[in-house]
């Protein structure tokens, strides 16, 4: 998003930033009729005002010239869009809701009720506004530019508002000290468990509040559609359910402490190459269905703010994109928030009548002193190209957002940091805002642990009287410390996240060495290292006459302003990094009870070693942040048993993926990239297509076992009275509504069939299984063979059992059909299958429809 940061002073500013010399035309035409449109060679047609015409085909607009297609500079209307239709509450199933007070993370199956917390936010924010001039509106949608205010993204004060703080990252406070760097979004994914999630955006937000943040820049929820995708780690995952919870649960933590979450980056933004200069070019239902799936969860938990990206979706940029910011995010999601663009995604002031509500940092291009919004907005509505009231329309969205997490009270920290000047004590007031967090980081760090192999009870070590640990990724940093390189861009000791923007400081960070070495001491056992990855020779010599030998691996990626190792943000290849997978080899040849641990930011080819006789276990370890080696030896020492999941597949073969990074390009004409997998991203391909992996989805592996029985699948009844017709037309499998807020409506997300299970630890320890339910549409319907639609976790101690129960909706059970512009069910019968993976099924059933 943004690069690293490298200033000397900052220039605080509370005004608008000058208009360039020869900027962006400026028409004088006359408005044109009320029903004229915006539209585009490219794009369906459009207004503003948003036409309801249906699209009629699921052909993708691929772009077929060197250019995008751009919005005219012509007069348009505006009609604001109204609020989603509100109704009565349903206690225990649709509970009225605020962002401080969001239902429990052990109730998943209440909709939360956003509608009058948004409401009430709304009509301060127009009270205020009120008696604004168009400047200030202006002001407030314009950042003060790039390094003009304390954060990586301002917006000025205004009168007696405040302005606006905006800050990375999706896994702390970015360029703060004495915050926390949490384990990374695909770690979080990877413990399967919302509790987890919730808590770390909790946390996340507290720090966020502490150091005077109103807006942090996450989670981010970018599918993990290619396996070297260089910002996979910042996500949830290659699945749009398990992506949709997530970000679901991290955005009703982090708004719970008075933070506004930002949900990004809308949308398609799956690669880093030509990230700027591709078209990801997807047709309708594939986009509904898979990457818009997370961006509607984070609406309906009322998320603040939506970032659009980058890229163009179907020929048009992403962040002057009608159909996907007012059709889709606004329409028919009802998002009640605003939209800023990513750093210096913005293309045109004309931007604003395609839905951009924010422009940031402000300026066209870095320092530039120039900004699309700024004076050039306020030119635009004094001309009549642009509505004053499509400006009212974005102060307001951003200033309800504000009054949403009551961020107006005197009580809000001000900010208390300076991310491009973190030396400087006269604007760094040094606050710790940590708390006990560090216990948080190392239990969400050993719960996605995933075990991927473990032969004769390898694990968990017993005591072991002779130990090695080999590989760089065991030790800590050998030159200069945790904080080594600008935004973690480089690679020295264990990797604990990727690199980029999503990225924060480490104020320690305990490496595999210290805390086995810890361990050691309380085992009296004989512990060595070896920390050069390319001297086989002296690796294998350590492991010889150890009774385990530890091989630690990596594999790293991140954002394309930075290159490593000539990586330029997406991975080259899927295999280990420093010499990795000859080490495993070496080590191999040498003891016979070799156990691999890898920190990867995603996939890698374990082909080379991993049926190896003597590699007894696979530890698959994330980026477990700032307590990597305490989470490590919980979990390897049997302190906790593990239950992480694979939130993606791992193939035999990078060609087994569906979808390989888009290679090329230049600056001269847009990358097309288009999305011909359609809905079989990851698993659903490997199904479809039978092919085997080598560790499937949802694989994880514990030091007990499980057994489930007792299926039940039952209709859930008592709202019948409320929305019947609606209910009785999709059972029908007729098409849906349309409308704003059509697509979050409470009718089709509230409960409409309860499953029910028993799960049973048969083994000797206590541990917690993440049973998984997985869809199968009717055949007809179009659909991969198996679609993720629920998950729980469940602890039990040896002989224990319990009642699992997860519900399904009439939107897990639904397809986007094109015709109708709606969600509807698929004519056919629906089945279930119930099991430990993807594709693990112990119970099968059938949907009483």
């Amino acid at each position: 998003m943004r690069p690293a940061l490298f200033f000397l002073l900052v220039a605080r500013c509370s005004v608008t930033l000058a208009a360039p010399s020869l900027s962006l035309p400026l028409s004088s035409s006359p408005p044109l009729s009320s029903g004229a449109s915006l539209s585009s060679s490219s794009s369906p047609s459009f207004s503003s005002s948003l036409s309801s015409t249906p699209r009629t085909t699921t052909s993708i607009s691929v772009l077929t010239e060197p250019g995008p297609s751009v919005i005219p500079v012509t007069p348009y209307p505006f009609a604001s869009f109204p609020s989603p239709s509100a109704q009565p509450p349903i206690p225990g199933v649709y509970p009225e809701s605020s962002p401080k007070h969001p239902p429990p993370v052990d109730s998943p199956d209440l909709v939360p009720d956003f509608v009058q917390a948004w409401t009430v936010a709304y009509k301060k924010a127009k009270a205020k506004l009120a008696a604004w001039s168009l400047q200030k509106k202006v002001n407030i949608t314009t950042g003060v530019g790039w390094a003009n205010g304390r954060c990586v993204g301002n917006i000025p004060p205004i009168g007696d508002f405040p302005g606006l703080c905006l800050e990375d990252s999706p896994l702390g406070v970015r360029f703060a000290d004495f915050a926390t760097a949490f384990p990374a979004p695909i770690n979080a994914a990877s413990t399967w468990k919302r509790s987890l999630i919730r808590a770390r955006g909790i946390a996340m937000g507290k720090e966020h509040v502490g150091k005077g943040v109103n807006i942090a820049l996450g989670p981010m929820m970018n599918i993990g559609r290619i396996a070297q995708g260089g910002r996979n780690w910042e996500g949830f995952g290659a699945d749009p359910f398990l992506a949709g919870i997530g970000a679901y649960e991290t955005i009703l933590g982090m708004q719970s402490a008075g933070v506004q979450a930002c949900a990004k980056h809308y949308i398609n933004n799956e690669q880093e190459n030509q990230r700027k200069l591709e078209s990801s070019n997807v047709d309708d239902r594939t986009q509904h269905e898979i990457y818009v799936a997370p961006f509607l969860r984070s609406v309906m938990a009322g998320v603040a703010s939506v970032m659009c990206s980058y890229n163009l979706v179907n020929g048009t940029y992403a962040c002057e994109n009608d159909h996907t910011l007012n059709g889709i995010l606004k329409n028919e999601l009802g998002f009640q928030g605003f939209v800023m663009s990513d750093w210096s995604a913005q293309r045109s002031t004309m931007s604003a009548m395609a839905g951009l509500d924010m422009t940031m940092p402000g300026d066209i291009t870095f320092d530039s002193g120039t900004s699309y919004f700024g004076a050039n907005l306020t030119a635009y509505v004094k001309n009549g190209t642009i509505p004053e009231s499509r400006v009212d329309d974005m102060a307001t969205r951003i200033l309800a957002s504000w009054y949403l997490l009551h961020q107006d009270s005197p009580d809000y920290p001000k900010t208390n940091f300076n991310a491009f000047l973190p030396l400087d004590e006269a604007t760094n007031e040094h606050i710790d805002v940590q708390g006990n967090h560090q216990a948080l980081v190392r239990e969400i760090g050993s719960a996605s642990i995933v075990l991927l192999k473990n032969v004769n009870d390898a694990l968990p070590l017993k005591k072991p009287r002779k130990l090695v640990l080999i590989g760089s990724d065991a030790g800590p940093a050998h030159i200069a410390g945790p904080n080594e390189f600008s935004d973690q861009g480089g690679v020295d000791g264990i990797l604990a996240m990727g690199w980029g923007s999503g990225t924060a400081w480490f104020t320690y960070k305990i490496s595999p060495y210290e805390a086995f070495q810890q361990r050691a001491r309380t085992d009296h056992t004989s512990f060595s290292w070896f920390f050069d990855d390319f001297d086989l020779v002296g690796a294998a010599n350590a492991a010889v006459e150890q009774e385990a030998a530890i091989v630690f691996v990596l594999s790293d990626s991140g954002e394309n302003y930075i290159t490593v190792d000539g990586n330029a943000g997406d991975r080259n290849n899927l295999t280990a990094w420093l010499n990795g997978d000859a080490l495993v080899q070496a080590v191999a040849a040498q003891n016979k009870n070799t156990i691999v641990v890898v920190h990867s930011v995603g996939p890698l080819i374990l082909e080379a070693w991993i049926d190896h006789p003597n590699i007894t276990a696979v530890v698959w370890a994330g980026l477990e942040g700032t307590e990597t080696g305490n989470a490590l030896v919980d979990v390897m020492y049997g302190t906790v048993n593990p239950s992480g999941r694979l939130p993606y597949t791992i193939a035999k073969s990078p060609k087994d993926y569906p979808a390989q990074l888009v290679e090329g390009g230049n600056d001269k004409e847009i990358l097309n990239i288009t999305y011909s997998e359609g809905l079989f991203v990851d698993y659903r391909h490997f199904d479809a297509e039978k092919i085997a992996p080598r560790f499937e989805f949802g694989f994880g592996l514990s030091y007990t076992q499980f057994d489930y029985s007792g299926l039940v699948i039952t209709p859930v009844h008592g709202a019948q009275d409320v929305d019947g017709e609606l209910e009785a037309d999709w059972l029908a499998a007729k098409p849906g509504p349309q409308g704003v807020g059509a697509s979050t409506a409470p009718w089709l997300h509230r409960p409409a069939y309860n499953v029910s299970f028993v799960v049973q630890n048969t083994g000797g320890v206590s541990g917690t299984e993440i049973p998984q339910l997985y869809l199968h549409f009717p055949t007809q319907a179009g659909e991969p063979p198996s679609v993720l639609r629920g998950f729980s976790d469940v602890e039990l101690q040896p002989g224990e059992s319990k009642v699992v129960y997860i519900t399904l909706s009439r939107y897990d059970l639904s397809i986007w059909d094109v015709h109708s512009q709606s969600w509807m069910r698929a004519d056919g019968s629906y089945s279930v299958s119930v099991g430990a993976s993807s594709r693990d099924f112990r119970l099968r059933g059938t949907i009483p429809l």
